[in-house]
């Protein structure tokens, strides 16, 4: 089952999402042309008289890498996709800008230091305002907002419902604390579960096994004096829990001075992961009510609740179907599409060698890379060329070079290609 295809009228407003099938007939039949291949949307040669579609609701599962999106229409789960960030990749990429500007500074005349004093400090230009998020951080969330907005502009969206907590870090320090409802019925311990999960990359902590049943173990036994604290937990399969009983962590793994230091340190590590969604939770919720439209939230114990209820597997979009109140729901499709943010190139035109200088040619003159577009194209459009298609790569020589799926690339003329979509930012599978 694939997902859903959008549908414009001829006015481009949207209108209910339709069965791939449906959609194949009305393109056959001529009704219809294609707008948009991905997300794939057709757009009607008539008007719709009165057209009232059904609301659609927008469900996103944030993550620090992958994040998940599902739409919901009448009980059925009509498309999903999962939304890959590349927060690493903007971190990476200021972290070498950074040194390359700290190398050329140490190779030019002294300059005195822009140190500032406490009062510059609180009325320098320079200072971080209020709420300043990196953007690593930032990227995360303005890229879900996109996708959100593309969804109104295809979709006639009535709602948004998103996963705001993915950790309850305050319940699971302090079990003791009162006042949360989900802690008191049938999701009491799936928080510190899934958090222990993610943690512990799913395996046990003493054997390193997968793809089996693992319990929440104390790394000192609580009739040691060890307490229900996160950072004295972790997980174990049945075998080495029961092998290790209650006895402290450093009498059951005697000699095996590695694997004790290993877990020691791992236990007292933050989740990395869980505190980038964590900061970014309420920017996101804050930007998503800014569309006007209303915002319901749920916690990531109650996603995995409603995801075993359902009987669905792990996955990022169904994580996306399941989070809030859900009831019953059905899978219309069951390939989502993938989504993997590359960006729109860098505005660097000159090219440095690993010192970070400019690297210069034969001439003695900086090589500065051409100016986009090349041609009327641009580096990851995807077209088509004597029966292949895939991205491109446009050369200033005119022959472009086509990455096909499974293939080496080839190079054809640029009078070969026919556009099939034009590079947003993002990549398609």
């Amino acid at each position: 089952m694939s997902n859903y295809v959008f549908v414009l009228d001829d006015g481009r407003r949207p209108l209910s999402p339709t069965s791939p099938a449906r959609a194949r007939q009305l393109l056959r039949d001529g009704k219809a042309a294609v707008f948009r291949r991905y997300p794939f949307t057709i757009i009607l040669k008539r008007k719709v008289p009165d057209a009232k579609p059904a609301p659609v609701e927008v469900k996103i599962d944030p993550g620090s890498k992958t994040t998940g999106l599902a739409l919901v229409q009448g009980g059925k789960v009509i498309w999903g996709g999962e939304l890959t960030h590349r927060g690493h990749q903007i971190r990476e990429r200021l972290q070498t800008r950074r040194e390359r500007r700290r190398g050329r500074r140490n190779k030019l005349r002294y300059r005195k230091p822009r140190y500032m004093t406490k009062a510059q400090r609180n009325n320098a230009d320079r200072k971080r305002g209020k709420g300043w998020l990196a953007p690593s951080l930032m990227h995360r969330v303005e890229t879900i907002v996109t996708w959100t907005n593309k969804f109104r502009r295809y979709a006639p969206v009535g709602s948004i419902s998103m996963e705001l907590v993915r950790f309850d870090m305050q319940q699971m320090q302090n079990p003791e604390v009162s006042g949360v409802e989900y802690h008191q019925g049938e999701l009491a311990g799936l928080e510190v579960k899934e958090y222990l999960l993610a943690k512990w990359d799913r395996k046990c902590a003493y054997c390193a096994a997968e793809n089996r049943p693992l319990e929440v173990e104390h790394i000192q036994p609580r009739s040691r004096g060890g307490s229900n604290r996160v950072s004295n937990l972790t997980l174990a399969c049945t075998k080495c829990n029961q092998k290790k009983g209650n006895r402290p962590v450093e009498e059951f793994l005697s000699g095996k001075t590695d694997l004790l230091a290993r877990i020691m340190k791992q236990a007292k590590a933050p989740l990395r992961d869980a505190a980038s969604v964590n900061s970014t939770r309420w920017y996101l919720f804050n930007a998503l009510k800014k569309t006007g439209l209303p915002v319901t939230v749920g916690t990531g114990g109650r996603t995995k609740f409603n995801r075993k209820r359902l009987g669905w597997p792990k996955a990022h979009w169904l994580d996306a179907a399941a989070v809030g109140s859900v009831d019953t729901l059905t899978l219309r499709t069951d390939n989502p599409l993938l989504i993997e943010a590359k960006g729109h190139g860098g505005r660097q035109k000159g090219v440095f060698d690993k010192h970070g200088q400019p690297r210069r040619n034969k001439e003695g003159n900086v090589q500065i890379r051409p100016l986009k577009p090349i041609h009327g194209w641009r580096s990851g459009d995807i077209a088509k060329a004597r029966g292949l298609m895939g991205r491109i790569s446009p050369r200033t020589t005119g022959s472009f070079e086509i990455r096909a799926a499974g293939q080496k690339p080839r190079s054809f003329p640029a009078r070969e290609f026919e556009a099939v979509h034009r590079n947003d930012g993002y990549g398609y599978q």
